[in-house]
């Protein structure tokens, strides 16, 4: 099996481990020559796909397409090429053109009855601001007051464009629908962490949810995936908030992160899964392991004489990657890391019997490489209280 994956940035990591994981050859595809995923994958090509130069050449022979990547140009060039040689596409452009637009999206979440976050101006403060298109925490601001928030609106290119609800704080989740219509299997709910940008910094498994709001959440993701008449993948992110479950947002493409942190849970490989969709037109409903094992997946970045969890995007940030088994403890690591090397970074997926032995295992690894490398602290920021006061009473302090 030979694989082609369309970027090699977060979403190309997960696609390129993955795919190795299933035992596939990985071809990987990026208009930047030090793309994260181009250290591990087996053949890379520098290419910018939207000038749609030698496209045929470079994808010669692959047996699928997987796209990683969120550029609407690039997507359209590929879903082309493809319909036109008869290569599977692992992409639904229709989904992806509802879960690519929050607006799009809150509106079909209100139209099913998804409960999410109130919209301003009938919420109160704080409220959260994000652009209606694009993923992550990227331009992501909380806004306290009306001051803030005119101040935010006056400097916005198109006011228009931001999706403004109430902010919610809470413990975050992620789950995973994968399927077509009138066949979907609901994947392992996990748990997510963010740093102080509010970027995901760690996914944890199995989840803490309780049942009851476990069975919430699979059905909500199912009306969605229904919804949309999904044919592939989607991610749905929900807020637990005073016992009660938001919808965040939905992003039909493979996520990073929560796949290989499912993958190590409960063996089940989402990339596999949509091998065997787009190449036989069907996806077995196993769910994995009837006890899955603990996993924490987390990513550091080590600038002596500190150490620092971080939020993925340091991830981007490292130049070609490689895979490391037994990664000074950790089962196995995504990093930059090479003797001698003074500062790096390094995805950890640290397993245990348990949630709370995975936790354990993995204290003990960020201790270790403290004292490896001699660094004075660790650090772990998260969201703190002054993130929920007005800018005015935090210059105060």
């Amino acid at each position: 099996m030979f694989v082609a994956v369309i970027g090699g940035n977060l979403q190309g990591i997960e696609a390129t481990y993955l795919a190795q994981k299933a035992g596939w050859k990985v071809l990987v595809i990026d208009r930047n020559p030090e793309a994260p995923a181009s250290g591990f994958c087996d053949s890379f090509v520098e290419l910018d796909i939207g000038l749609k130069k030698d496209l045929k050449r470079a994808l010669a022979n692959v047996d699928l397409v997987i796209p990683a990547l969120e550029n609407d140009e690039a997507l359209a060039v590929v879903d082309r090429w493809a319909g036109s040689e008869g290569i599977p596409y692992a992409f639904d452009a229709r989904a992806y053109s509802i879960s690519s637009s929050k607006t799009k999206s809150n509106r079909m979440f209100s139209r099913i009855g998804i409960p999410i976050p109130e919209p301003w101006p009938g919420c109160g403060f704080p409220v959260i601001a994000k652009p209606s298109v694009g993923s992550g925490s990227a331009e992501l601001e909380i806004l306290h007051d009306r001051v803030e928030l005119n101040r935010h609106l006056s400097e916005a290119e198109s006011p228009e464009d931001w999706v403004i609800q109430r902010f919610l704080d809470g413990a975050l989740y992620s789950l995973e629908v994968i399927g077509a219509p009138g066949q979907y299997t609901v994947l392992q709910v996990t748990d997510l962490a963010v740093d102080a940008s509010y970027d995901c910094k760690r996914v944890s498994a199995p989840t803490e949810l309780s049942q009851e709001l476990i069975a919430e959440f699979e059905a909500s993701s199912l009306a969605i995936a229904e919804a949309i008449e999904l044919r592939g993948l989607i991610d749905v992110e929900v807020v637990s908030h005073r016992g009660a479950l938001k919808t965040l947002e939905v992003d039909a493409r493979l996520p990073s992160q929560t796949p290989t942190a499912v993958y190590w849970s409960t063996g089940v490989n989402m990339v596999q899964l949509l091998g065997e969709l787009f190449l036989h037109g069907s996806v077995r409903s196993d769910r994995g392991a009837t006890a899955p094992l603990g996993v924490v997946l987390e990513h550091i970045k080590v600038s002596p004489p500190v150490m620092q969890i971080a939020g993925e995007h340091v991830m981007a940030e490292g130049g070609p990657l490689h895979v490391c088994r037994d990664f000074f403890g950790a089962d196995e690591a995504i990093t930059n890391y090479r003797p001698g090397r003074r500062e790096w970074v390094a995805t950890l997926i640290i397993s245990g019997r348990d949630r709370r032995d995975a936790w354990a295992r993995r204290c003990r690894v960020v201790a270790g490489i403290q004292e490896r490398f001699h660094l004075d602290a660790c650090f772990d920021p998260s969201p703190d209280e002054l993130a929920t006061r007005p800018a005015r009473e935090r210059a105060a302090d």
